[in-house]
């Protein structure tokens, strides 16, 4: 079965943006994490399929 997910690293490298940024300000701008485990050892994830589609949108014109 394929990956489904990119951990907060992979988007920020495939976005070409940092790994703060991803954190911090791609959930206010609409890329939506999964979160994995609790507390401090809880991990962000990225669905492949959004982070493609979220990239999509952001086109300008």
């Amino acid at each position: 079965m394929p990956t489904q997910f990119m951990t907060a690293k992979q988007t920020a490298e495939y976005l070409n943006m940092s790994i703060t940024w991803v954190y911090r300000d791609a959930p206010k701008l609409g890329l939506v994490p999964y979160k994995f485990g609790h507390g401090r050892s809880a991990k962000l994830q990225f669905k492949i399929s959004d982070v493609h589609a979220w990239a999509g949108q952001q086109k300008l014109g």
